[in-house]
């Protein structure tokens, strides 16, 4: 897909803040683990955007080899404008694989886009170093008005024709699915969900938000001219769905999935 930097990055204080609970995680991880040896020597950030998650790991472990992995041009060129010791690299992450097995994979919020996950996350897991960390962050807000309203608006007559049959295909398992695919192949599993409680500002800013994420592939399908009405037939239900306050704040309640799977 083609992805945005600048517009995916609007809101970069919201989505720092999960990247960044992932991260503690999988150092509070690595340090309480008795079978642990010290500090990660190779760790992957893969799906690393724009590379704020990976630029943190090499300041959190400045002897590591760290590697950012990303299909997007736009982002990996936003990533290696800021100086780090971070390797950069534009491939598929459906089929990228590392020359030596990572001790820790991190993925913030990327792997959502990815399927079937029955088979994808056994499959990271066991490509693991020994004792190696996956460390896994994804949305699972696809119960809730902002992406309800985009496959409900995409599944009417005068859209259906136009878009793909996978809106409204709910990307993200219930948190018990992984654990049962997981637990083969992991011999520590961890597993929870946080809400965000996101105060957004501006006009329409939960359009805005999904404009850098949810929205792309509907960008992709449809003509400019199409994208600029479904963008405007959405932005009346999302204002709906997500009022602002006298003062202008708009709240946006966000679920995101945790899991620390190690091998």
């Amino acid at each position: 897909m083609a992805w945005d930097a600048q517009q995916y990055l609007k809101f970069e204080h919201w989505r720092r803040r999960p990247a960044q609970d992932l991260l503690a995680a999988a150092v509070r991880s690595l340090a309480a683990a008795s079978c642990a040896p010290g500090e990660p020597r190779q760790v992957v950030d893969l799906g690393c955007g724009a590379g704020g998650l990976a630029r943190q790991a090499a300041r959190q472990w400045p002897q590591a080899r760290i590697t950012g992995v990303d299909s997007s041009s736009s982002m990996l060129e936003r990533a290696a404008a800021v100086p780090s010791s971070v390797t950069w690299i534009r491939a598929d992450i459906r089929a990228w694989s590392a020359e030596t097995p990572p001790d820790l994979l991190l993925s913030n919020a990327a792997l959502h886009w990815l399927s079937p996950h029955a088979e994808l996350f056994p499959r990271l897991v066991a490509g693991l170093a020994p004792n190696g960390l996956l460390a896994v962050q994804m949305p699972r807000n696809f119960d809730r008005p902002s992406h309800t309203l985009v496959w409900s608006l995409a599944a009417e007559s005068h859209w259906r024709d136009r878009l793909p049959s996978f809106f409204g295909q709910v990307p993200v398992a219930e948190p018990a699915a992984y654990h049962q695919w997981l637990s083969p192949v992991a011999h520590e599993i961890d597993i929870w969900e946080t809400d965000y409680l996101q105060v957004l500002e501006g006009e329409q800013p939960v359009l805005e938000w999904l404009k850098g994420t949810t929205l792309v592939p509907v960008a992709e399908t449809l003509n400019a001219g199409d994208f600029h009405e479904f963008l405007a037939e959405l932005g009346v239900r999302l204002s709906d769905a997500y009022p602002p306050t006298a003062d202008g704040k708009t709240f946006f309640t966000f679920r995101r999935l945790f899991i620390l799977a190690r091998r």
